[in-house]
C-alpha cells in the first residue's frame, strides 16, 4: 500500500550501514514521487538512487527509503489514469526495470520513442544512459 502522506522518521539501526549515517530518513509519498517524475523532461533520464537523493535534498533529511520509493514508483506506473512518465526512471547501472507494468520491454518501446537507445542483454539497457540523466533542481 502506498503511503498518503511523507512520513519522516529515525534512520533504523539496521539501516545505519546503508545510509551511512543516522538521523533522519524519508519515506516519500506516492504523490511526491510523481510530482518529481513529472519534471523529468522527454529523452531524459533519472535513475533510482537520483530520485531518492533530489527527495533527501528536497526533505532535508539523511536518506530516503529505497523501499518506500520503489513501492512508490510502482504504484504510479501501475495507475492506468497517471500522466506521470515512470518510464523515465532507470536503474542505477542504466538497466530497465522489470516489475513496470509490461516489463521492460514495455518501458524499452516508450524509451525508444523518445529516441533513447536500447542495449539487448539480461537485463536491457539505456545505451550511453549517462549522457542522458536529467538534471533536476
Amino acid at each position: 500500500m502506498a503511503l498518503q502522506e511523507d512520513l519522516i522518521v529515525d534512520i533504523p539501526p539496521e539501516r545505519v550501514k546503508f545510509f551511512g549515517t543516522t538521523g533522519k530518513m524519508l519515506l516519500p509519498s506516492t504523490a511526491t514521487v510523481e510530482a518529481l517524475i513529472a519534471r523529468i523532461p522527454a529523452s531524459r533520464l533519472l535513475t533510482t538512487s537520483q530520485l531518492r537523493q533530489k527527495l533527501t535534498e528536497q526533505f532535508n533529511v539523511q536518506g530516503t527509503c529505497p523501499v518506500t520509493t520503489r513501492k512508490a514508483l510502482k504504484a504510479i506506473a501501475q495507475d492506468a489514469h497517471g500522466n506521470a512518465p515512470y518510464w523515465r526512471v532507470i536503474n542505477q547501472n542504466g538497466g530497465l526495470i522489470t516489475t513496470f507494468p509490461g516489463g521492460a520491454a514495455a518501458q524499452a518501446a516508450h524509451l525508444q520513442a523518445e529516441g533513447l537507445v536500447i542495449e539487448a542483454g539480461k537485463t536491457p539497457k539505456v545505451k550511453d544512459f549517462a549522457a542522458s540523466l536529467a538534471i533536476i533542481d
